[in-house]
């Protein structure tokens, strides 16, 4: 079993019959979508609602057989299970190297217990240190943003599909990666950034993961909770 296969399979420990589970994107949460599916059909979980993150989370928890429901449709989110693609020593996440960030903190924040999983090569001192800080922007006049960006301190870059098109989001808008060296001060960073006009949302995630788990050799770790 590899790390991402460990730490799907780890979070199935936070899921009860009955829940209301915020369901992510990614390839980690893939492997958790898997278990989940798997433990619906076989009947050892019933009564599950799902609320995905995204369209293709949708469309894999249709294939499993997982039940889907709007987030509207749910007083709360028992749970939700969702990737990252950098993990601080305090829990604050860079995610959203998916392109689902927007929807993904949606649901997160929705959530009474939200549930990171990851492999250890995410586990970082600072933020920015491995990944880039993804920032999802509108369309309307979005290559102006980059002179903010820069004079923020970082380098960004327009996401783009495989055939060069510029990649655009669940939510009809664009994604700049932005190379921080570092995210010595990540609440400061997001707060200049979200109240720039046009940016929509951060890939920062501070202060809302309750328990992380960590796969590696060694087997899983978990952080928080």
């Amino acid at each position: 079993m590899n790390p991402k296969e460990q730490a799907g399979e780890a979070a199935l420990r936070y899921i009860n019959s009955g829940m209301n589970v915020g369901l992510g994107t990614g390839s980690t949460t893939d492997y958790f979508l898997l278990a989940l599916g798997r433990e619906i059909r076989a009947g050892r979980l019933t009564n599950i609602k799902g609320v995905p993150t995204s369209v293709k989370s949708e469309n894999r928890s249709k294939e499993l057989g997982i039940p889907l429901c709007q987030l509207r449709d749910v007083p709360y989110l028992d749970v939700a299970v969702d990737g990252a693609d950098e993990v601080d020593p305090n829990l604050n996440l860079i995610k959203g190297l998916g392109g689902a960030l927007l929807r993904e903190k949606i649901v997160a924040q929705a959530a009474k217990k939200f549930v990171v999983i990851a492999d250890s090569s995410k586990k970082v001192q600072a933020l920015g240190t491995k990944a880039p800080l993804p920032v999802e922007v509108t369309q309307f006049a979005h290559d102006a943003q980059i002179r903010f960006f820069r004079a923020l301190g970082c380098e960004p870059v327009l996401r783009k599909t495989p055939d060069g098109q510029p990649f655009i989001t669940d939510n009809g808008n664009v994604i700049y990666d932005c190379r921080f060296p570092r995210i010595d001060d990540p609440a400061a960073l997001e707060l200049k950034l979200l109240k720039h006009a046009g940016i929509v949302e951060t890939g920062l995630f501070i202060g809302i993961a309750s328990v992380v788990l960590i796969a590696g050799e060694s087997g899983v770790e978990q952080l928080g909770g």
